[in-house]
């Protein structure tokens, strides 16, 4: 079974700390920063979850070319086609103690262009999630007009467009149900909206009240097991996959809502999102079962020469593995200027993973690869050239889980800029 995910993608952050003083010029607690974890949301969250259920899955969605935009790219982990927008939302959280204090929210901006790439993909599937979040990309007429001719579950949003005829499941929460129907009991709202919808069903989530369930005659009312929650975020996209899924292998409306809700709930008791945190390279966790050391190094890698494979080596043999953290192509473009890289992300990416040296590649959107370390967590980041330890800027960032920085012999001569300025 192959399942498509359409819909807006967004960049959420979680950055935790402690809290032990207050403000002292207003009433306001006072963060102090331990780490901060980033990864991709809205559609591009619910296509990973698919992905970690062992779905055959690709995320359909817009994203910018900014650097927001780029971290959303380097952490989902499904295929996908993007089209382009103006900017990325990303939604900030700052946490203490499993419990939010604030979230702060930078909007998106432009009008999401879809691209027939994009459209083949969606007609191509089995079946679609429509995950909407709001920003414009499931507005699109010619993505709607796909729509209608593949089965779909659509998770609406209050701010997004009503579901395209016929959908096999619509998944509204109470308030987004209420929103569009204007009936607060969810009997009556269910009711309203597979007419109004022509949808074949509706569930209206109710949170640890389970759903309400709508296929046209008498409701039908799934409870919830009862969990402890302190963060609800991703429920609905837990959800809304686990029922896509379901009636994708055939499983009537009810069984799938029923499986939905334990698995909603599941998720939650296990720690919700933020109990989500980025896959790592499964080398890495091997490594680190069986107690070895891992090393990490990075760069752009352009153009590979021996003063590169050299200091991969040297790199290597500090310990059990190495993982090198790569600069994305806009990535390289904003450090090195117009005209790099010379080589695509994809072929420099199998350029070293063809390398005896290296395990495994990240690819990293930022200009610097801290977020990425902070997956990583190695023991030991490696850098090539005429630095000091402590001029590494990842020096500090290693320091936090015990890790060193260790500086390799540097190769004078042998640099991508100096072999571009000798063919010029």
């Amino acid at each position: 079974m192959k399942l498509v995910v359409v819909g807006d993608s967004l960049l959420d952050v979680d950055v935790e700390g402690t809290v032990e003083r207050v403000c002292p010029d207003a009433p306001a607690p006072v963060l102090d920063v331990v780490g901060e974890h980033a990864r991709a949301g809205g559609a591009a969250l619910a296509a990973t979850m698919a992905a970690r259920d062992g779905v055959d899955v690709t995320l359909v969605s817009a994203l910018s070319d900014d650097e927001a935009g780029e971290r959303v790219r380097s952490l989902v982990e499904v295929p996908g086609l993007f089209g382009r927008t103006g900017a990325v939302p990303v939604k900030t959280r700052l946490r203490c103690g499993g419990t939010s204090l604030a979230r702060v929210d930078r909007a998106g901006s432009g009008t999401p262009r879809v691209t027939d790439d994009m459209l083949d993909a969606v007609l191509s599937a089995d079946f679609v999630l429509a995950s909407d979040y709001g920003r414009g990309l499931l507005r699109d007429e010619r993505l709607r007009s796909v729509l209608t001719r593949v089965p779909v579950v659509w998770d609406p949003h209050p701010r997004g467009p009503a579901p395209v005829p016929g959908v096999r499941l619509a998944t509204p929460n109470l308030s987004e149900a209420t929103a569009f129907s204007g009936a607060a009991d969810p009997d009556v709202a269910a009711a309203e909206l597979v007419s109004r919808w022509q949808a074949r069903a509706v569930v209206v989530t109710l949170g640890g009240r389970g759903a309400v369930l709508h296929c046209g005659g008498t409701p039908v009312a799934v409870p919830a097991p009862q969990v402890r929650t302190t963060d609800p975020c991703g429920a609905g996209d837990r959800f809304a996959v686990t029922a896509a899924v379901r009636l994708a292998g055939g499983a009537a409306p009810d069984d799938a809502v029923a499986a939905a809700v334990v698995a909603a709930a599941d998720f939650l008791d296990r720690g919700g999102v933020s109990g989500m945190r980025p896959a790592v390279p499964s080398t890495v966790d091997a490594v680190r079962r069986r107690g070895g050391t891992v090393v990490a190094t990075g760069g752009c890698f352009d153009v590979l020469h021996t003063g590169h494979v050299r200091m991969l080596a040297a790199a290597r043999a500090l310990g059990d593995c190495l993982v090198v953290c790569l600069n994305s192509d806009l990535s390289v473009r904003r450090l090195k200027g117009n005209g790099r890289p010379v080589n695509r992300e994809s072929e420099r990416v199998e350029v070293l993973r063809a390398l005896e040296s290296v395990d495994d590649v990240v690819v990293f959107g930022e200009d610097t690869p801290e977020h990425v370390l902070g997956r990583l967590r190695p023991d030991v980041w490696v850098k090539g050239g005429d630095y000091t330890v402590d001029q590494l800027p990842e020096t500090a960032v290693v320091r936090r889980w015990g890790g060193r920085s260790v500086v390799v012999p540097y190769h004078r001569g042998r640099s991508t800029t100096e072999i571009l300025s000798r063919r010029a």
